[in-house]
């Protein structure tokens, strides 16, 4: 299983930044400004191991408690949007399945 390191970082002016590595590629280090690129360019190093990855988080000196709680945030809003997606593929607003997917 292949490692990506996400390590959040902070620039000079506070803002958080997510600095994402493939630890099999020496030279490969992205950076991520909002949750949804993170999520594309995690997604697109995954399809080349064929999903199989494990996310290992880190912070950089410097970065405080509230940058890291707001990432942890916006990690939890993506990924209950993307289930809200999914149920709403398999069901129709009522509650009941949709066959036509």
């Amino acid at each position: 299983m292949v490692v990506i390191e996400s390590m959040i970082k902070t620039n000079p002016l506070g803002r958080w930044y997510i600095e994402l590595s493939d630890t099999l590629k020496e030279e490969s280090m992205e950076i991520c400004l909002d949750i949804n690129e993170y999520a594309q360019k995690v997604e697109m190093m995954g399809e080349e191991y064929g999903g199989e990855i494990e996310v290992a988080w880190s912070s950089d000196d410097g970065v405080t408690v509230e940058q890291i709680n707001e990432v942890r945030q916006q990690i939890m809003a993506y990924e209950a949007e993307i289930e809200a997606k999914k149920q709403e593929a398999t069901h129709m607003p009522d509650g009941t399945p949709n066959f036509s997917v």
